[in-house]
């Protein structure tokens, strides 16, 4: 065995002469590490090689004259390994195999054998066994076999060109990529090989890189082939340059590829890499918030201009109505456009042709739109003819707009939700030159489809809100400006328009004696069950206070009855003014403190007890007793008016104070004008109810004036 040190050798190369030059000895029985061991015929180790010393962990003065089979295998296999070598000693055939051996320091190792039987001069005879580590063997195996397969299953095209550049080796890629067959390859040129093509430049690199040995990279060559010769294609080449161990140039090494394909592989992937961009986009931007019409936006708004110059959302007007929709072949489409976007050259009378949102218009039924509708299948149209125009446009005069503006392509996907369909994404192009195809048929379809969810839940939750809403609207009272000794103005505002109606209630209830009640609530939760709760407690509110309770009473009848409510929990704030004493008495029930403003004088925050919510129980209410002058104000509020995400309760208390301060005389339909338009955020996702009373003197206009009344006094 050589070593990495050892000098080179003259050595014969197949038996047909010298070999010319020196050869450097292979490092591959470096690499295994082969062990060589000779056995006695009684087993005991005679000779013991340096990788033995390494392989099994014993020196050799440890090994020799010691039987073999103690030293070196495993004791579970130490009968098998007995009986081979009687066999191997006594028929004289060679065996072969891998099994575990125990090294000295105790660990267990796969080991490939190699065991035969050798005879001296004098007739004894031994036993040579050859071990090598079978982990390594596996390695050196799957590296050459890997080196092999590279070459012969790569999908790119290899040869090899000696230092006249003729082809050497050329692999199975290669082969198909020119069209002729290896052999034809073998001792000719690239020129004599594909005379089809320009091989000039080609040669001229490849003598550079035999001379410099600097890689050259990605040299494209344009020509025909054997195995296409209609069609130009393109390749790109890389060339390397070969040596042998000793420096000596061999020739150069080219890889070929098609680039043909891989140009046109390179478009697609940056099509479908565009077009899941934009479904990405889609899935961020569509559906944000449960308002309908924001919905259609954000659909219009993906759909242009990566896939369409104009783009427009469409429903059936009976499914925005909340009703199911099917159309017979022979009727018109109602269609209510929800929204509208363009954009490039054109775009402007596209625009002017298609229906502006909120829009209701009837289509034919031999309109593209009304199709897809009908069928729920998309309608797509790559290249438009005037006569289609009657059929994409509404009306004559947006034909004639879609024709002033160019669109030669158009595209219709149908909008489904839940087995039902909602309408349809409507598409057209103009500016943009090519037409659809399939891919954006499957882009649209796509976009329509997570689209439709949304909008389908916007619809729902609108349609559902909308009858909370009006529900709520109906079972707040409508109450004159002034009543008794009081001066009444109030409002309630809707949470934001994607957020479900709330439970917040005011009431204003003429008393006998010319008093009057003042209520403000707030039922928890949202909804048409909120409502409901908030009708119920309101018709009980008008009920106890018909029968002159005390506040604190009136609140505990109160939250008994919420507390036979199913999960209901509500605050309230009720107030009984009697105007000739004037004072008010106010019992609250977890509600946010009312606000006094004196005639003259600064806003404050009533300090009364807070008292626990209605439904919760067990704990006793208390009146209060506050007095109120003609010209002070009374200010009760849920509340959405002052708490938000973003600021301290009592920095947004603080806030309303101010706005109060210096307005006692103003206009109280002003005034909530102005709190409401100052306080309620527009990202407040709660509703609010606004209640403001102005003491006067009964019978007329507010004056100044004090009561012996004691302010904050407890009963």
């Amino acid at each position: 065995m050589s070593s990495p040190g050892s000098p080179p050798v003259e050595g014969d190369g197949d038996g047909d002469g010298a070999v010319p030059g020196p050869v450097r000895p292979s490092g591959l029985l470096d690499v295994l590490r082969v062990a060589s061991v000779v056995l006695d015929p009684e087993g005991r180790i005679v000779l013991w090689s340096p990788q033995a010393e390494e392989l099994f962990g014993y020196a050799a003065e440890e090994a020799l004259g010691r039987y073999a089979a103690r030293i070196m295998v495993h004791e579970r296999y130490l009968d098998l390994v007995v009986k081979l070598f009687s066999d191997v000693m006594r028929t004289g055939r060679s065996w072969a195999g891998a099994f575990p051996i125990r090294r000295k320091d105790g660990s267990t190792r796969l080991v490939e054998f190699r065991n035969m039987r050798l005879t001296d001069d004098q007739g004894a005879v031994y036993a040579l066994g050859l071990a090598v580590d079978q982990a390594t063997v596996r390695r050196m195996e799957q590296d050459v076999a890997l080196s092999t397969r590279i070459v012969a299953q790569s999908p790119i095209g290899l040869a090899v060109l000696d230092t006249d550049l003729r082809y050497v080796s050329v692999n199975p890629a290669l082969e198909r990529l020119n069209g002729v067959p290896v052999e034809e390859h073998l001792g000719r040129t690239v020129h004599e090989v594909l005379p089809q093509l320009d091989a000039v430049a080609f040669e001229a690199t490849a003598r550079q890189v035999l001379e410099t040995g600097k890689p050259v990279v990605d040299q494209f060559l344009i020509g025909r082939t054997p195995s296409d010769p209609d069609e130009d294609h393109a390749w790109s080449v890389s060339l390397f340059r070969l040596e042998n161990a000793l420096g000596s140039v061999l020739g150069v090494a080219l890889s070929v590829v098609d680039v043909t394909e891989q140009h046109r592989a390179g478009l697609e992937a940056e099509r479908a890499r565009r077009r899941l961009a934009v479904v990405a986009d889609a899935s961020a931007r569509i559906g944000t918030t449960l308002d309908l019409e924001r919905t259609a936006r954000e659909l219009a708004g993906v759909a242009v201009p990566e896939l369409a110059d104009v783009a427009a959302v469409d429903l059936l007007d009976a499914v925005v109505l909340g009703r199911r929709s099917t159309l017979g072949p022979a009727e018109p489409a109602v269609i209510r456009a929800l929204a509208v976007e363009g954009t490039g050259a054109g775009s402007e009378d596209a625009l002017r042709a298609a229906d502006r949102p909120g829009e209701v218009a009837r289509y034919a039924p031999d309109r593209f739109v009304t199709e897809c509708v009908r069928t729920a299948l998309p309608v797509l149209v790559p290249q438009v003819e005037e006569e289609d125009l009657t059929r994409v446009a509404r009306s004559p005069r947006a034909a004639e707009l879609l024709g002033r503006a160019g669109v030669h392509s158009y595209l219709a996907v149908p909008l489904i939700a839940h087995g039902e369909v909602l309408g349809a994404l409507d598409l057209k192009r103009a500016g943009n030159p090519l037409p659809f195809d399939e891919d954006d048929l499957l882009l649209a379809r796509e976009l329509a489809s997570r689209a439709a969810v949304q909008i389908d839940n916007a619809r729902w939750y609108q349609s559902a809100r909308a009858a909370a809403l009006t529900l709520q609207r109906s079972l707040l009272p409508s109450h004159p400006p002034v009543t008794g000794g009081l001066e009444v103005a109030s409002r309630y505002q809707p949470a934001g328009a994607t957020s479900e109606v709330g439970g917040d209630w005011f009431d204003v209830i003429p008393l006998d004696g010319g008093r009057t009640a003042l209520v403000v609530g707030d039922v928890m939760g949202s909804g048409i069950p909120a409502a409901a709760t908030m009708g119920r407690l309101r018709t009980a509110t008008h009920t106890l206070a018909s029968l002159g309770l005390d506040p604190a009473v009136l609140l505990v009848h109160l939250d008994r009855i919420t507390g036979d409510l199913e999960d209901a929990i509500a605050t309230c704030v009720y107030v009984v003014h009697d105007p000739r004493e004037r004072q008010c008495l106010i019992a609250n029930a977890g509600h946010l403190p009312p606000v006094r403003v004196r005639a003259g004088g600064s806003p404050e925050l009533l300090d009364l007890p807070t008292g626990v919510p209605l439904g919760v129980g067990g704990v006793e209410f208390s009146t209060t007793v506050v007095g109120l002058e003609p010209g002070d104000l009374l200010v009760l509020y849920t509340d959405g008016l002052v708490e938000t995400r973003h600021h301290p309760l009592d920095e947004r208390l603080d806030r309303l104070l101010t706005l109060l301060r210096g307005r006692p005389g103003h206009s109280l339909e002003e005034l909530c004008d102005l709190l409401l338009r100052t306080l309620h955020e527009p990202d407040n996702f709660d509703d609010v109810a606004l209640l403001i009373a102005r003491a006067t003197l009964p019978g007329g206009p507010a004056s100044p004036g004090r009561s012996a009344a004691s302010d904050g006094a407890t009963v």
